[in-house]
């Protein structure tokens, strides 16, 4: 089996589902990479909590050390961008205005559950995500299968805190793309050079199959 996608290839992958006029949230970790990939043909507002709305790509030049993602990566801030405080930026997330948040995740349960906040035993950092994954219309996860012991990040049941229950609509990893349809998790796709047989071994959840066909990610 292939190491599936990389981390750039991942964000193109969920950057490819995108809707034109979706306001996106973008979550510490890999999701900070989606206003780096181009959706031509499609306008996408990324919002970041801690207050900016119409995030654009890593500056070419030199950075403005006052604009910056949530995870305090230098930015640029499209045409039309807005800034303000927290109290709005939670208003707008806690409010349903966010047709979509894509998080990172420590696990997701088959039931949908999302653990991204705390390992235990380690130092806990939840931020917004109790905000986001609650708000938001849809919530993305995006990540890798496998935790950095080689352990299954879908699980039957999360064993470490919860962010949210039964709040996760899809999950993309950089060897397959989940959906939950009719509450159930299913496998929609597997990575290029991946089969559903490959998965069996690394995904603890249990899952149903209902692939859906695909070009490959750039």
């Amino acid at each position: 089996m292939t190491a599936g996608l990389s981390r750039a290839q991942l964000a193109r992958r969920v950057a490819d589902d995108l809707e034109d006029g979706w306001c996106v949230n973008v979550g510490i970790g890999a999701p900070l990479l989606l206003p780096e990939q181009p959706t031509p043909g499609k306008e996408i507002l990324y919002h970041c909590e801690h207050g900016l709305l119409g995030v654009g790509p890593a500056p070419a030049g030199e950075p403005d050390p006052d604009v910056t993602d949530a995870g305090k990566n230098p930015v640029t801030l499209l045409d039309g961008a807005a800034s303000f405080d927290s109290s709005l930026s939670f208003a707008i997330a806690r409010g349903g205005r966010l047709d979509l948040c894509v998080l990172g995740a420590l696990q997701v349960g088959e039931n949908g559950d999302l653990a991204n906040w705390l390992v235990p035993g380690g130092n806990p950092g939840v931020g917004g995500a109790m905000d986001l994954a609650v708000g938001a219309r849809r919530v993305w996860v995006m990540m890798t299968h496998l935790d950095k012991r080689g352990n299954p990040k879908l699980r039957k049941r999360c064993t470490f805190p919860l962010t949210g229950r039964g709040v996760v609509d899809r999950v993309y990893t950089d060897l397959a793309v989940f959906e939950f349809v009719d509450g159930v998790l299913t496998l929609r796709e597997c990575a290029p050079g991946v089969t559903p047989e490959d998965l069996v071994p690394l995904t603890e959840a249990t899952y149903r199959i209902d692939l859906q066909t695909r070009g490959v990610p750039a």
